[in-house]
C-alpha cells in the first residue's frame, strides 16, 4: 500500500511484534524480497522521521533523492541493500520511531526486513569471509584465550604496524579499539565464587541466578562478570555460571546467518531451559545477549516451547536487582558515593521496554547523580571496527561524545562494554569506560 493511499497517520497503540517466517520458501524469493522493500522504502521516503538514528535512512534518502524521479522507483533495485547493509538490529526505529508498526495497517517492520535482506544476502554467498570470522565468536573467543595467544594478540593489537596490515588484509580499521582477550576466563575465575546461600524469592524473582556468560563476559571481560557475581552475593542472591554456553547467536542474526543461529539456539535453549526448570532465572551481562533469549528467538522460534520458558527467566541484570529491591531485599548499605556518572544506555536495552533500571539503581546510591544518554553509540560489535563503516560508527556516536564531554564526569558508563569503550575511546573528558556493575561494586566498598 502507497503511504499516499490513506487518511490515517500513525498508531497509538502499543507496537507488536510478528513472528519471523525465515524457515519459508518466499522468505528467500529474491523477486518477493524487493517488492517487499519498495513498499516499505516508499513509507520510509514519505515519512523521514528515523533520519536521525543509523545510517540506513539517510542512504536510503539519498538514493531516492538522486534517482530521476526522486521517488523509489527511480532506485534501481540493485541498490536496495546498500540500506541493509547499514542496518545493525539496534531496533530502534521499530520501538521509538516508527508510526507504522504493527498493528498499523501498514505494519511496518524495517529491522526484521533488513534481517531478511542480510539472510537473502548470506545465502547468496555474497558474505564477506571477514564478517564471517568477526561473527564467529565462540571459535575466535576459544583461539585466542589459550595461554599465550592471549598475551601475544593483546600486544600485537596496540601495533600500529600490525594494525595497518590488519587493516589491508581484513579491513579491520586500524584506529578502532579491539577486544583484549584473557587466558583467565571467567569461566576458570567463576569457581571461587560459587557458594549456596540459600535463595529467597522475592517479588517474581527467585533469589537463585544463572549467568549466561556470553562470548564477550567469557573472554573480553571476565572481570566484569566477577562484579556481578560480587554484587549478587551482597544482596544474598545465589548466582553461578552456565554449565556452559555457545554465543547467544546475536552476531550470526546481524550477519543473516540464520541457520548458525538455529544451530546455537539447539546448543543453549535445552541446557537454559533445564536451568529453569531447576529454580533457576537467567540473567547476560551484554544487552544484546539478553535481547537475543527475550525477543528475537521466540520471534523465529515461536512454537518452541523451551524458547519461551527461558524467555519468561530472562532479566536484563539490572531490571532484577530492582525487582528486588521494590519487594524490600536490595541491600541499600553503600560505603562510597560516585559522584557523576554519564552513562550511555545501550540501544538492545532500551527496546527491552524495561524503563532504565541500570541509572534507577545507581540514583538509589547518596550523592550520586546518572545523566542518562539516550543515543546510540554507534559500535554494534563490529560495525565500529570495520574499515567501511568505522567514519559512520563515529559519526553516530558523535552526540553521545558531546555529553560525555561537556560533562566531565567522575564516572563514564554503559550496560554494554563494547559501547562503553567506543565512546570512551572518541571522548577527550574520560579514560576508559566502567560498567555500571564494577560502579556499584565500588558503592558497596567490595574489593
Amino acid at each position: 500500500m502507497s503511504a499516499k493511499g490513506t487518511v490515517r497517520e500513525g498508531s497509538l497503540e502499543a507496537p507488536t511484534r510478528h513472528p519471523i517466517d525465515w524457515q519459508s520458501d518466499d522468505f528467500y524469493n529474491k523477486d518477493s524480497l524487493n517488492t517487499e522493500l519498495e513498499r516499505v522504502y516508499d513509507i520510509c521516503h514519505g515519512c523521514r522521521r528515523c533520519v536521525s538514528l543509523c545510517d540506513s535512512f539517510p542512504t536510503l534518502f539519498d538514493l531516492v533523492d538522486e534517482s530521476d524521479t526522486m521517488e523509489v522507483d527511480g532506485v534501481a533495485k540493485e541498490d536496495y541493500y546498500k540500506v541493509a547493509e547499514q542496518c545493525y538490529l539496534c531496533d530502534l526505529c521499530y520501538m521509538t520511531k516508527c508510526p507504522y508498526v504493527p498493528p498499523h495497517e501498514w505494519a511496518v517492520d524495517f529491522p526484521h526486513l533488513m534481517l531478511r535482506a542480510k539472510a537473502v544476502h548470506f545465502r547468496e554467498g555474497k558474505s564477506l569471509f571477514r564478517d564471517r570470522l568477526l561473527t564467529s565468536t565462540d571459535t575466535v573467543g576459544g583461539l585466542m584465550s589459550i595461554p599465550l595467544m592471549d598475551v601475544t594478540a593483546n600486544a600485537m593489537n596496540e601495533v600500529g604496524a600490525f594494525r595497518s596490515v590488519l587493516e589491508k588484509v581484513l579491513h579491520v580499521h586500524k584506529e578502532a579499539p579491539l577486544p583484549k582477550y584473557h587466558a583467565n576466563t571467567l569461566r576458570k575465575r567463576s569457581k571461587k565464587y560459587v557458594k549456596d546461600l540459600g535463595p529467597e524469592a522475592v517479588n517474581g524473582t527467585t533469589g537463585k541466578v544463572a549467568i549466561f556468560a556470553t562470548c564477550y563476559g567469557n573472554f573480553n571481560s571476565p572481570e566484569i562478570g566477577e562484579d556481578f557475581f560480587k554484587v549478587y552475593q551482597h544482596n544474598g542472591i545465589q548466582v553461578e555460571l552456565t554449565p556452559k554456553e555457545n554465543c547467544c547467536g546475536m552476531p550470526k542474526l546481524e550477519l543473516g546467518d540464520l541457520e548458525t543461529v538455529r544451530k546455537l539456539k539447539e546448543n543453549n535453549i535445552p541446557m537454559l531451559a533445564k536451568l529453569v526448570d531447576e529454580g533457576y532465572d537467567l540473567i547476560a551481562p551484554v544487552p544484546s545477549c539478553v535481547l537475543m533469549f527475550k525477543q528475537e528467538l521466540p520471534l523465529m522460534f515461536p512454537d518452541d516451547a523451551d524458547v519461551k520458558k527461558v524467555q519468561k527467566a530472562f532479566f536484563d541484570p539490572f531490571e532484577y536487582l530492582w525487582l528486588r529491591h521494590k519487594g524490600g531485599a536490595l541491600n541499600t548499605d553503600f560505603k562510597m558515593a560516585l559522584g557523576d556518572i554519564s552513562y550511555q544506555v545501550a540501544c538492545h536495552q532500551r527496546v527491552q521496554n524495561i524503563g532504565m533500571k541500570t541509572r534507577d539503581v545507581l540514583q538509589l546510591v547518596p550523592d550520586t547523580k546518572v545523566d542518562a544518554i539516550e543515543r546510540c553509540s554507534g559500535h554494534d560489535g563490529t560495525y565500529a571496527v570495520k574499515e567501511e563503516t568505522r567514519d559512520k560508527s563515529v559519526k553516530i556516536a558523535r552526540p553521545v561524545v558531546r555529553k560525555v564531554n561537556d560533562h566531565k564526569p567522575k564516572h563514564f558508563s554503559s550496560d554494554c562494554p563494547m559501547a562503553g569503550t567506543h565512546i570512551a575511546h572518541l571522548a577527550d573528558s574520560v579514560d576508559a569506560a566502567e560498567h555500571p556493575m564494577t560502579l556499584l561494586r565500588m558503592a558497596y566498598g567490595i574489593n
